[in-house]
């Protein structure tokens, strides 16, 4: 019997996978996952020097541009699920929202089309449908309703924060004192990384459209500082900052700056005013993650 063409995961037959945001944060996590579980691995980075460190567990590597179209033909040829997590987290190259969260998704969403890909996965954001005057997450929103329309098999992954996000608290801390708005009694819990790679590369063959997921640990922002604070060994400090004064600020921002400056504020100040306590998943904890990363900050 000829097997030749024919490579068979424990319980699947391999796919390969178009990973989009690859040299991100959770992009590199959901790259050795996927090769992990056995999965064929194909890149789109802006510059391949940048993910030197993980080609071990890519078969290819695809430069080109989400915001230039014409850069992205060919990138879905014999790929069969997309997972993107392309979005502006700090802004950079003068580009706004709405071209990356939005136009450059949709780029990559017409690519998919043209090639007939069983299903694109794109991480989206906790609580989105709650945050649509945020001017990042009504990209995020638009996009979401461009892939489900799009006659493709999707799933939307919505994480409520990354541990990475939670640096802030030990930078903070860091310094000396930490702060939160109105009572800091909001909860949270922020996923790992690496426990949200897991739920993404599960997506692929999973049969859930909407994806809500957080991490083990659900705490307040109070407890965020405390954890900040005791990781450095250091006497906890904590400012609170009234919601009038918040609303101010942004305000303010909105009116004196364009959204390349005051979008990022204002996502991280609203984030930081409501519940966002999602289903727990994961075995990560942040008091480790602030641990290992001390040396880091």
């Amino acid at each position: 019997m000829n097997c030749s063409g024919i490579l068979i995961n424990w319980k699947m037959k391999i796919k390969k996978v178009l990973v989009c945001g690859a040299t991100g944060y959770l992009g590199r996590y959901v790259i050795k996952e996927l090769h992990k579980q056995g999965y064929q691995v194909r890149a789109l980075v802006r510059k391949s020097t940048k993910i030197e460190d993980l080609r071990e567990f890519i078969d290819e590597v695809y430069e080109a541009e989400v915001t230039k179209p014409e850069t992205l033909n060919g990138i879905c040829d014999g790929i069969d699920v997309v997972i993107s997590s392309i979005g502006i987290t700090r802004q950079k190259d003068g580009l706004t929202y709405m071209d990356v969260d939005y136009q450059g998704n949709k780029n990559l969403l017409e690519e998919a089309k043209k090639e007939g890909i069983s299903k694109f996965i794109y991480i989206s954001v906790f609580n989105a449908d709650k945050m649509k005057n945020v001017k990042g997450i009504q990209a995020k929103v638009k996009f979401e309703e461009e892939l489900k329309k799009s006659g493709l098999g999707y799933s939307i992954v919505s994480p409520n924060g990354f541990f990475s996000d939670m640096l802030d608290y030990l930078q903070m801390a860091k310094k000396g004192r930490g702060y939160v708005f109105g009572s800091g009694e909001f909860r949270i819990n922020p996923i790992h990384g690496e426990d949200l790679a897991e739920v993404c590369v599960n997506a692929v063959n999973g049969v859930e459209k909407e994806i809500n997921v957080g991490g083990p640990d659900i705490i307040t922002h109070n407890e965020i500082v405390a954890i900040a604070f005791e990781s450095l060994n250091k006497k906890i400090k904590i400012s609170r900052i009234p919601i009038w004064l918040r609303n101010f600020i942004l305000a303010t921002l909105r009116f004196f700056t364009s959204v390349k400056a005051y979008g990022p504020i204002e996502f991280f100040m609203t984030v930081l005013t409501m519940e966002m306590v999602a289903p727990a998943y994961g075995k990560h904890h942040l008091k480790d993650f602030f641990l290992e990363n001390i040396g880091k900050i």
